[in-house]
């Protein structure tokens, strides 16, 4: 029988987890080394937006991706973050 974690419990490990595994460095500010992680959680970003602003951040830098690639996943993402909102306040949940 499988064992579920309580939520708190739950948030607290994935935290721990994601403290101890080092960030790769195209994801990580070179000035005052904030991770997009960082950023994301700051501005409580939905799942779309903080898509694009992980590519953004690291255009050019992941290696065998592309500035040209990342920034057209940026806009791919913002595409289905803008159909999400167009859907929902025709439907009027925002």
């Amino acid at each position: 029988m499988i064992e579920f974690m309580k939520e708190p419990q739950y948030q607290e490990e994935m935290e721990n987890n994601y403290k101890e595994k080092p960030q790769p460095k195209y994801y990580k500010g070179k000035v005052h080394g904030y991770t997009v992680k960082d950023i994301v959680d700051d501005f409580e970003l939905g799942s779309w937006t903080s898509q694009a602003v992980q590519y953004i951040l690291r255009s050019g830098k992941k290696e065998d991706n592309s500035a040209e690639q990342d920034i057209q996943k940026a806009i791919n993402v913002l595409h289905f973050e803008l159909d999400r909102l167009y859907k929902a306040k025709n439907n009027g949940t925002i």
